[in-house]
């Protein structure tokens, strides 16, 4: 292997040594990211819409052009999807990233175009193994195969020359064929429509293989993972594939999932790394393995914008760039980006834990969270509190959903939160307890409502039966892929569903 890690070093060297001006230089490389997308737009509808070429600083860019949410840009969707071109960005779009951000019934069709596969996702990629190699000089993840679980796409109903589907499977049916040699399993089976089907492919030749990393979400993966121990009669993955060093993880938080996946990779040099990789675009990496937060990839042609959550709910909200954002704020993310998306509020809310250079958490949705009494519980608060409430009683966590229960004449407010466990606590009670203390501790308008019970009475818990929450996505035709259980609500509407469904069997 010394001469293969002498090429790689060979070729990552000149792409690290750009990360690190852009970390050096950010204020200059997002100006320069927004002029050259300005320039690429100006010949588009939208483009003499609001007379791009004119625009020559981000004051006017921002007085000038509205923050849009998907129902704004639907109608472009909807052309674009028929064969229209030039519409948000130069030519034809013939890629659509069906978003599976939300388990409604209602989906989005990202546009997917030319630049934002090669200039955002194929890179985006690329950097997370040029940082990995980075950090583990002596790795050997190339001595083997990437096993990636991703989706499907199929053709678009509106003209046979467009097509949709998950992200994951644009970027399988695109990626240079070289690359079909470093990943498991092949194409045809990486693209099946049937879920269970596929996992059954997968499990069936993908245990011949010599997998040395894994990719994709990680609550699905523990899915196929657990059917392969089945299957092998194995007790780790180790056992199946012992070479097995590297998982590149995103979609989800991985916390509920860390003690799940040691326990089957019981191995120190297993090393877990993060990306955040959306539909709309390829937007950071963990760069540093000591450190949970993520690098935000700033020449991936993508213009970021950041809205403090204050600002969010007034009719032109104020957002900062990248040279005044502060440590600790929550900010909804608004991106303008090579896909054709511009001023475009993607519905994630991110908090920087250094500036220099820029990390990132996320930290949920803006309208994933529970704020029906005030008490802005978000996601990271409740990722928080679970993992506490785990480490005090000994619990693992496989899934989780919260609402609210309403006041009512004589009853007070309080959270329900649904849980299905892969080991049940030693007492629930206690985790309840352990859970409901720490959501005070790190959330102080959670804690003013909870002060002596005179707005939010305790939470109550409901167990889930195993295999709930996949028999729910099942029932709605959502299994696999990037579809995600809603963590928060500020409605009964997914909850409700779920505690039927767990009454009735």
């Amino acid at each position: 292997m010394p001469l293969l890690g002498s090429i790689i070093s060979l070729v990552n060297s000149r792409r690290l040594s750009q990360i690190e001006d852009f970390k050096n230089r950010p204020e200059e490389i997002q100006q320069n990211q927004l002029s050259e997308l300005l320039k690429k737009g100006s010949e588009t509808e939208i483009g003499h819409k609001y007379d791009f070429e004119s625009i020559h600083n981000y004051e006017t860019f921002q007085s000038r052009i509205p923050v849009q949410d998907y129902e704004s840009i639907r109608p472009y969707i909807e052309r674009l999807r028929q064969g229209e071109k030039n519409l948000l960005w130069p030519g034809e779009i013939k890629w659509f990233a069906k978003s599976s951000g939300t388990t409604s019934t209602k989906s989005k069709f990202i546009p997917v175009t030319n630049e934002s596969l090669e200039d955002c996702h194929f890179r985006g990629g690329k950097d997370v193994l040029a940082l990995y190699y980075q950090n583990r000089p002596d790795s050997e993840m190339y001595s083997g195969k990437c096993l990636t679980l991703g989706g499907s796409h199929q053709i678009n109903n509106f003209s046979n020359d467009s097509y949709y589907g998950d992200l994951s499977a644009i970027l399988i049916e695109n990626l240079p064929f070289w690359t079909h040699f470093m990943r498991t399993p092949e194409q045809s089976i990486a693209l099946m429509d049937e879920w269970e089907a596929k996992l059954e492919k997968i499990t069936e030749t993908t245990i011949k293989e010599n997998v040395t990393s894994l990719a994709g979400v990680p609550s699905w993966f523990m899915v196929l993972i657990k059917q392969v121990l089945t299957k092998t009669g194995k007790k780790n993955l180790l056992e199946i594939w012992p070479n097995l060093e590297l998982f590149i993880h995103g979609g989800i938080n991985f916390t509920p999932y860390r003690n799940q996946y040691k326990d089957i990779i019981p191995t120190d040099k297993m090393t877990y790394m993060e990306t955040y990789n959306a539909s709309e675009g390829f937007f950071a990496i963990q760069d540093d393995l000591s450190n949970h937060s993520m690098l935000l990839m700033l020449d991936y042609g993508i213009f970021y914008e950041f809205v403090p959550l204050s600002e969010l709910a007034k009719p032109f909200p104020h957002a900062k760039t990248i040279e005044n954002v502060e440590t600790g704020v929550d900010y909804a993310l608004v991106i303008t980006t090579n896909g054709g998306l511009w001023r475009y509020l993607i519905g994630d809310t991110v908090r920087f834990t250094s500036v220099n250079p820029h990390r990132i958490i996320i930290t949920g949705r803006t309208k994933h969270y529970i704020n029906a009494f005030g008490e802005e519980l978000m996601i990271e608060n409740a990722e928080r509190a679970l993992e506490k409430a785990c480490h005090e009683t000994g619990a693992i966590i496989k899934e989780y959903t919260a609402a609210p229960i309403f006041m009512a004449s004589e009853t007070k407010g309080t959270h329900e939160w649904l849980v299905e466990f892969e080991k049940a606590p030693a007492c629930y009670d206690t985790f309840l307890t352990v859970l409901d203390e720490t959501l005070q501790a790190v959330n102080s308008d959670y804690e003013a409502k909870r002060y002596k019970n005179i707005t939010l009475e305790k939470p109550h818990l409901v167990v889930a039966r195993h295999g709930l929450f996949i028999d729910w996505l099942k029932s709605k035709n959502k299994l696999g892929g990037q579809n995600k259980v809603p963590r928060l609500a500020n409605n009964r509407e997914y909850i409700d569903e779920l505690i039927k469904m767990n009454a009735s069997e």
